[in-house]
């Protein structure tokens, strides 16, 4: 972060607003001294299923292996020593925010991957069942939530040098009136990155992992394992329709092609291979085709079957889902392929490819004008 900071040019440009996005979900934890307790556990790591399914059985609400909450109860269930000494837990977005900031507080978005949200508060119910079965009174140990438009605190002076190479710069970057929205997860701010926050709208991501958010009317009318119910950063209830893997299927394959032209002297380059290959699954016809068409689809099945339960079990209305991530750089097959899958209109915008970072720097600005209009209307107008 420092190293991008410093390439700006500080003469030409002050800093007014600024936002933290990162990785949803995972585990975080420190004790009364800020000292971190244990390595930093991300969404990727899986080794929480039974802490996950005792807790969705307790809530009678999806709690999916990645969330913090199922991190922390199976540390408990692993009598791991350290959770003695818990005094805050948080995300990434929400730790590198607490560092710039001295502020312990989280977007709605990120802490609805945390733990399960009510009203823009930790869900009460969820609180004391939880309180009941561990003893640990969770709002105590979790940062305050916010939501999008609140001020989230301003630079302190060792966050400067967290993020600054020195003061010169740092007095020159910063204006003296400079905020901070609150941190936020990467899914929430795919969403506003592609001016998807509004009931039947959605966006989908497709890079290592593949999910699909959608902007819910109503509450759905039962717990699914397979669709996780998180917020947009203006507190709104979505369906998230999540799975680890996607590109993850194609890279492997594509590096084989790689491999094999090599062995006849041929060296082509990555961009060429990945556009050649996946405009190729276009056609009807011919073995590489019909296998690259086969392979693309690998990517997007389950992510598809999650979404018919939503579209055929629930009826949600989804008039379209504004696509981002890698899936869909090289051409037109990705969003092709995708939309076939689905059944469902997948739109690609001029700001996908930027994907949360650019969602977050709206979000930061968005803070400017938040008592004159809601997000979705700054989405809209601005």
């Amino acid at each position: 972060m420092r190293d991008a900071v410093s390439r700006l040019n500080t003469e030409d440009l002050t800093i007014s607003n600024v936002g933290i996005s990162a990785m949803m979900h995972g585990y975080l934890v420190f004790d009364r001294e800020n000292r971190q307790l244990a390595a930093f556990r991300t969404w990727k790591d899986t080794s929480t299923t039974e802490a996950a399914d005792k807790l969705t059985q307790l809530f009678d609400f999806n709690i999916p292996e990645r969330w913090s909450i199922a991190h922390l109860y199976q540390a408990i269930l692993n009598k791991e020593s350290h959770v003695q000494d818990i005094s805050f837990i948080t995300t990434l977005a929400g730790y590198v925010h607490w560092q710039l900031t001295g502020e312990k507080v989280i977007g709605i978005g990120d802490a609805s991957g945390m733990f399960p949200v009510k009203d823009n508060q930790w869900h009460p119910e969820y609180v004391e069942k939880f309180k009941a079965l561990t003893g640990i009174d969770w709002p105590s140990i979790a940062p305050k939530i916010l939501v999008a438009g609140e001020v989230a605190g301003s630079f302190i002076e060792s966050g400067k040098d967290y993020l600054f190479d020195n003061k010169q710069q740092a007095a020159s970057a910063v204006n003296d009136k400079c905020v901070f929205c609150p941190p936020e997860g990467d899914a929430g701010t795919g969403m506003v990155a592609c001016k998807a926050i509004a009931p039947n709208t959605g966006n989908v991501s497709a890079g290592t992992s593949i999910f699909a958010m959608v902007v819910l009317e109503k509450p759905l009318s039962r717990l699914y394992k397979e669709v996780d119910i998180v917020t947009t950063p203006d507190g709104r209830d979505v369906a998230m329709v999540h799975y680890n893997e996607c590109t993850s299927k194609i890279d492997p394959w594509m590096e084989r092609f790689e491999d094999a032209f090599m062995l006849f002297g041929f060296r082509v380059e990555k961009y060429e291979l990945y556009d050649k290959l996946y405009e190729v699954a276009l056609k009807r016809e011919g073995k590489i085709a019909l296998f690259m068409r086969d392979v693309l689809e690998s990517a997007v099945a389950d992510l598809a079957g999650g979404l018919r339960i939503l579209k055929n079990d629930e009826k949600v209305r989804i008039d379209k889902l504004a696509g981002h991530g890698g899936f869909f750089k090289s051409g037109e097959a990705g969003r092709v392929v995708m939309s076939e899958m689905t059944g469902i209109p997948i739109e690609i915008s001029e700001t996908a490819a930027e994907g949360g970072a650019w969602g977050i720097a709206l979000l930061a600005d968005y803070v400017n004008v938040a008592n004159k209009m809601t997000l979705n209307e700054y989405l809209e107008e601005k």
